[in-house]
């Protein structure tokens, strides 16, 4: 599907139909030796799974194409750590996952411009009183730095817990949602955000930010 220019021989259709004969198991053996048409075919197979991950966490075609071209290309670079414990989608899904992620950090900080930027029609500060309710700059600041410290504590948690974190409350999915995409019950998501919660509840670095709001709020 999404990766058919990199790792597809299509001058040579015998060979492709060949290996549309193959098991899945017999293609990944092949793709570790870094054969790049059996991979290729792993990519056709699972291909359509893994855009529709990506696209339910990036909500963005193009965007969630290029994450799926970036996974595909993490996976074929790291094929030879899969050692066959889990299923071969279940270890495409997390890259997949990850690779969307990756890619919604690199937009967001792509995003930021100069505040100059922000009135690009140059409208009289009349028309734009509405700014005086905005925080002032020191409330801004530490407001920011909360927002930091809490993203820097929940890039600390792990992975399986972590992911759960970030697309429930970074990414505002339903837990229903949160169970399709990671391809887990919503048993297991209730259970890992609860995990999580504690883990987040220990961080030093997040008691610390509790502390700072209670003094704030007197």
């Amino acid at each position: 599907m999404v990766m058919t220019t990199f790792f597809s021989v299509q001058s040579d259709t015998s060979v492709v139909s060949d290996l549309r004969a193959w098991s899945e198991e017999q293609l990944i053996a092949a793709a570790k030796t870094g054969r790049r048409a059996p991979f290729g075919e792993l990519c056709e197979r699972h291909g359509t799974k893994v855009f529709r991950v990506i696209h339910r966490i990036m909500r963005n075609r193009e965007d969630a194409e290029d994450a799926a071209q970036d996974c595909f290309l993490n996976a074929f670079v790291h094929l030879k750590d899969f050692d066959g414990r889990s299923q071969f989608a279940t270890w495409l899904t997390r890259i997949a996952i990850n690779a969307a992620f990756m890619k919604l950090r690199k937009n967001r900080g792509a995003r930021e411009v100069p505040i100059d930027e922000l009135n690009p029609s140059h409208e009289p500060v009349a028309q734009r009183e509405f700014q005086y309710d905005a925080p002032d700059p020191e409330e801004s600041c530490s407001l920011r730095e909360r927002k930091r410290i809490v993203k820097s504590a929940i890039s600390g948690l792990r992975p399986r817990t972590r992911n759960v974190v970030e697309l429930i409350h970074l990414q505002e999915h339903s837990i229903r949602d949160t169970a399709q995409i990671l391809g887990i019950s919503t048993g297991a998501v209730k259970s890992r955000m609860f995990h999580a919660k504690i883990a987040l509840h220990r961080m030093p670095l997040l008691q610390g930010v509790a502390r700072s709001n209670r003094l704030s709020a007197r």
